[in-house]
């Protein structure tokens, strides 16, 4: 356990350099910087709303060996936390070889960003209920499968982000046409996806869950799941809630699975489980982000302290007392309806005036449709007054071109 932190642009400076620097990598920049950590920011693209708040930036090609290993070694962090997981992994294992900390760790990045990979260490080595799943390598196999867990079924490329690629199959012609789909939109060059189960949702939680040092070793430690939905057909989440309202024996066996996962997986940080609970009652295990997750914005509200104020400490390897939680909160996405350069956000002083409603404005530098360009948290004295403030001031405002 730490006792000690230097002062940023100075010799004493400890640092840490993200790999992604989107909306939840610029709340984690502002919490480092509150400890005093010198903070590296790293993107694909210019801009990025995480540099906007960090002591130094690089825009790198983040899928390159070279380019990866160049930026760390030229800066030498304390700790290399990715972001998001477009990153060449085996750059983060020869990193993590030289003595650089990856957080949490080179090998469960690797595992989180690939879906066989994924399933395979959920389902069959820890041993946490999934949905049921095959994998393919060719067309014929993709219908195979797809008889096999049943149709409807979801075929999803071994590794994508943002829901692309995924389709859902009702038939062995769709199963067919699906597997091309995911192969077209698979990152690398992969040729094998996996086919799932379709299920009837009831409701999808996020199980954060972190690890700590302490002064007897690490620690693992369950919140109180966020529970979140999403429109149909949609990849990413559009509203979010903390606590979550389901009963209590779901919310435990969802902690039970968070714990199981992030303790195989290792390393310190948060983790965001990912849990579907059927309409037939199942609570099944979905993915895991090794990082901050985007359904946990909700904490910076919720929480005493926010699950990125969490991921900071452990991360420094500062000990992180379980926060409480302060308050039922609920967030709603600000969504792009077009392409624009340099966008505005019009109406966020009609949404201001809701009471109890705070607005993130990321600062992303483009916008495109659907692209999640801000946030609208809300506070209430319940989860469902939350919900109703928030959905209100989301509605006042929009993104537009800048007059």
């Amino acid at each position: 356990m730490r006792n000690s932190l230097g002062t940023a642009w100075t010799s004493t400076a400890n640092k840490a350099l993200l790999l992604g620097s989107g909306e939840l990598g610029k709340e984690v920049v502002i919490e480092l910087q509150r400890l005093g950590v010198e903070t590296i920011a790293v993107d694909r693209y210019d801009r990025a709303p995480a540099m906007h708040v960090a002591h130094k930036r690089y825009t790198i090609n983040m899928l390159d060996y070279n380019q990866v290993v160049d930026v760390v070694r030229r800066e030498h962090p304390d700790a290399v936390i990715p972001e998001v997981e477009a990153i060449n992994l085996e750059a983060l294992e020869d990193l993590e070889k030289e003595g650089y900390r990856i957080i949490p760790n080179a090998k469960a990045v690797g595992i989180t960003m690939n879906r066989i990979r994924l399933r395979r260490f959920a389902a069959e080595q820890v041993g946490v209920p999934t949905t049921k799943y095959a994998f393919a390598t060719n067309e014929d196999e993709a219908a195979e499968a797809c008889a096999k867990v049943g149709f409807p079924c979801l075929i999803k490329p071994e590794m994508s982000s943002s829901g692309h690629g995924h389709t859902l199959a009702r038939s062995e012609e769709e199963a067919r046409k699906g597997f091309v789909e995911a192969i077209k939109h698979a990152r690398g060059r992969s040729e094998t996806v996996i086919v799932e189960e379709f299920v009837e949702i009831e409701t999808e939680l996020t199980a954060l869950t972190y690890r700590h040092e302490t002064g007897n070793g690490i620690e693992t430690v369950p919140l109180i799941p966020v529970e979140h939905k999403r429109p149909k057909g949609i990849y990413y989440y559009y509203e979010s809630w903390h606590p979550t309202t389901t009963p209590e024996e779901v919310t435990k066996k969802a902690q039970e699975i968070a714990k199981k996962v992030v303790e195989a997986l290792g390393g310190v940080g948060i983790f965001g489980v990912e849990i579907i609970v059927t309409k037939d009652g199942r609570v099944l295990f979905s993915e895991v982000s090794p990082r901050p997750h985007d359904t946990g914005l909700v904490t910076l509200a919720s929480l005493e302290q926010s699950e990125f104020a969490i991921h900071a400490r452990a991360v420094m390897g500062l000990p992180v007392p379980e926060p409480k939680l302060v308050t039922p909160a609920a967030t709603h996405v600000i969504l792009a309806e077009e392409e624009l350069e340099a966008p505005c956000i019009e109406g966020i002083g009609e949404a201001l005036s809701v009471p109890h409603v705070q607005i993130r404005w990321f600062g992303k530098p483009r916008s495109y449709k659907e692209r999640r360009m801000g946030l609208v948290i809300a506070t209430g004295e319940s989860v469902e007054e939350a919900l109703k403030r928030a959905r209100e001031a989301a509605g006042k405002v929009r993104v537009v071109k800048c007059r």
